[in-house]
């Protein structure tokens, strides 16, 4: 990380404060808006929409009579999509304390109590997203790792790597022995694969229940069924697969101390390179798991009958793939950034992801009325290629909002509860007259 000055080293401690609207960098907002509408595209088509929940039979039938448009938007989605944007949206939560951590020093403050203060913050905020709308938030898991990076912030950039490589390559190994280990532990294979079998059956069970109540219950219903599931079906798993998690935020964390996005111009072979190496490990990955699933689409293998080695090896490979195309993602709009053109078109993007937890949020609110029995009931109505429609048409408009918003108030409407609880007192909300002009689209 680059070294305070020395008039800041000399400087009395500053007091903590939120950022200035001169201080943001528009790259990076405009990074964050490009991942919130790949996570709502991800939510939609998999989540919301009830494809997750089918039973393997209806699934299977339904993906043979899908119209063409429709697989191939599945196909796209699997590949482009897919635990890539959720990917980049970690790496930018690391990101974003690399630069909060930087500004702090350079103001002499520390940043270990106001950062702690906003992850219980932001936990509480996630722990009602989670038990009042949907078990699927992602909020409460990222404020609990959050308390990873100020562990790490005084690491060097090689221990970084060391850490991100272990927990984005090696821990998905040892998840999956976590989850096998009931198998792994029983006295014949026949006998584990029975424990195996009984367990897929419990969760299919959980599934369909959990499916019933969407489309028929009351709001009470589905947050009642919602809490059982969580606890049930999604906590094990946001558990073991949250060290993975904690890796891309170990790598934002490292861009960061680098400062590569601070001085684009400095690291474009930087950037170059993450997009062409990140094209090649995006394929790589994606190329292994979808050979699997074509095995087992055309009854090749079922998943009673995949060799046990197949997940210790897909495992790492998935998550080889999820970074790459989220390292060329990266480098590709931070590339095009570089032109003025292009970064006038980027920075569309920018104000939706200044405002990214007010605009996540409202994502889950349209979605449920939209999509469940209390709305209007479209669960399980549509297609892969309807869902991304929907996804990008409600996205146009929050980008708009989001322009309109900022053209007056300095915030975000949850951004400014997470911001004054943080800070022990009501932020200041309208723009004032020192405040950095709005974008030329809400101007």
């Amino acid at each position: 990380m680059v070294p305070a000055s020395d008039s800041a080293v000399q400087a009395a401690p500053a007091e903590a404060r939120p950022v200035d609207a001169s201080e943001r960098l528009e790259l990076l907002d405009a990074l964050r808006g490009f991942a919130l509408l790949g996570v709502f595209v991800s939510n939609v088509m998999m989540w919301f929409s009830g494809r997750v929940f089918r039973p393997p039979e209806v699934a299977e039938a339904a993906d043979k009579a899908a119209p063409l448009l429709d697989s191939i938007t599945q196909y796209a989605y699997e590949i482009l999509v897919s635990g890539k944007f959720i990917t980049l949206f970690a790496f930018l939560f690391g990101l974003g304390f690399a630069v909060q951590l930087g500004r702090a020093e350079a103001r002499g403050a520390s940043i270990a109590p106001l950062y702690a203060r906003r992850l219980v913050v932001l936990f509480g905020i996630g722990l009602m997203h989670l038990f009042l709308l949907w078990y699927g938030d992602i909020l409460a898991s990222y404020a609990v790792m959050g308390f990873g990076l100020l562990l790490l912030r005084r690491r060097s950039a090689r221990t970084l790597l060391i850490v991100a490589a272990a927990l984005c390559f090696v821990w998905p190994i040892i998840q999956i022995v976590i989850i096998r280990l009931p198998r792994i532990l029983a006295d014949t294979p026949e006998a584990g694969a029975a424990i195996m079998k009984a367990a897929r059956e419990r969760s299919l069970a959980n599934q369909a229940e959990l499916l019933a109540v969407i489309t028929q219950g009351s709001w009470l219903n589905v947050v009642i069924q919602n809490a059982r599931y969580y606890i049930a079906d999604f906590l094990p798993m946001i558990a073991v697969s949250s060290l993975s998690t904690l890796g891309r935020f170990v790598l934002g964390l490292w861009a960061g101390q680098q400062r590569i996005f601070h001085d684009v111009s400095r690291h474009l072979r930087l950037f170059r390179r993450m997009l062409g190496w990140g094209l090649v490990a995006g394929v790589v990955g994606s190329s292994a798991g979808l050979t699997v699933h074509l095995l087992m689409r055309f009854k090749v293998y079922t998943p009673e009958t995949l060799p046990l080695w197949i997940p210790y090896v897909l495992a790492p490979l998935r998550n080889l793939a999820q970074i790459g195309f989220a390292a060329a993602y990266v480098a590709c709009i931070t590339l095009l950034f570089q032109r003025t053109v292009w970064q006038r078109v980027l920075s569309v993007l920018a104000p939706a992801g200044r405002m990214a937890l007010t605009n996540y949020l409202s994502q889950t609110v349209i979605s449920l009325l939209v999509f469940y029995g209390f709305g209007l009931g479209q669960v399980s109505k549509h297609g892969p290629f309807a869902c991304v429609v929907f996804c990008l048409s409600i996205f146009c408009v929050q980008v708009l909002w989001s322009h309109l918003w900022l053209a007056r108030f300095r915030f975000g409407p949850v951004e400014w509860v997470w911001r004054s609880l943080t800070y022990g007192k009501a932020q200041p909300m309208r723009r004032s007259s020192s405040d950095s002009p709005p974008s030329p689209m809400a101007a």
